[in-house]
């Protein structure tokens, strides 16, 4: 069986920047164990596996361990190679998941949209292990389906060294780390999910449900610019709409070639 295979930087300022994702397209379904086998070959942050259905894709997402229910840079990423490859004259695609429902990419200039639902988190107590585990107490904590751990500036996120055996062993998805940004940047975040296979994933659309909503209500703005301060490292254009969110960025081409198995 022989398969195609995209590997796109999504929520890039150039190659080698913003988070890698690998793409495959295809006719049907493989078994689950399959895709994920695909996956942890890859051993990218995820691997995104699409089927064509009427004017619409059906879109699963696999770290190199677990399928995840929503993934916003390989949305991006696979929204890519339908336009590029695919469907070069859409302006648009839709793409319907299991459980986050449908989302649509679509092009703006360079960038590409997405259109996420919205998922605000809620102020929670204040967990000694998620401080030990980040390793310096955040000065506010919130939990949706990740925890939220908010911080007073940027040097603190970007200095952050945490525990990832001990982030692995906490109660929720991931843990995002945030704080208000530098000039020209409305708010920073980076993204820790070592128990799903993602010790730091470097730019994490799915993150920014949650972020959206947190600083557009914080802030008082519906239009937000955004910064993950991860190693290779990625900008975001963000909306807030009550019960959605838009996320915007662009893509680059890395590597193409074809799965043999």
């Amino acid at each position: 069986m022989r398969i195609p295979l995209y590997q796109i930087d999504a929520f890039a300022e150039g190659p080698f920047t913003g988070n890698p994702a690998a793409v495959c397209p295809l006719d049907a379904w493989l078994p689950t164990e399959t895709m994920q086998a695909i996956a942890a070959e890859n051993n990218l942050s995820e691997t995104a596996f699409f089927v064509p259905e009427g004017d619409f894709y059906r879109l699963r997402w696999f770290t190199p361990s677990v399928e995840v229910d929503l993934c916003g840079h390989a949305t991006l990423a696979s929204a890519f190679v339908v336009f590029r490859y695919l469907a070069p004259g859409r302006d648009s695609v839709r793409f319907q998941t299991e459980k986050a429902g449908e989302l649509t990419v679509g092009r703006d200039g360079d960038n590409l949209v997405l259109d996420f639902p919205a998922r605000p988190a809620l102020s929670c107590p204040m967990s000694e292990a998620v401080a030990a585990a980040l390793g310096r107490p955040p000065a506010a904590l919130l939990a949706s389906r990740d925890y939220l751990a908010v911080y007073q500036g940027a040097d603190e996120i970007a200095s952050l060294s945490p525990d990832f055996a001990a982030l692995a062993m906490l109660d929720r998805f991931a843990v995002i780390v945030t704080a208000p940004g530098p000039e020209g940047v409305d708010f920073v975040s980076r993204f820790f999910a070592p128990a799903r296979g993602v010790p730091e994933d470097p730019v994490t659309g799915s993150a920014h449900c949650t972020l959206i909503p947190y600083w557009a209500e914080r802030l008082g703005k519906s239009r937000l610019e955004a910064r993950q301060l991860s190693r290779r490292g990625g900008r975001l254009s963000c909306g807030y709409y009550g019960d959605r969110v838009t996320i915007a960025g662009r893509a680059v081409l890395y590597m193409e070639g074809t799965i043999t198995i």
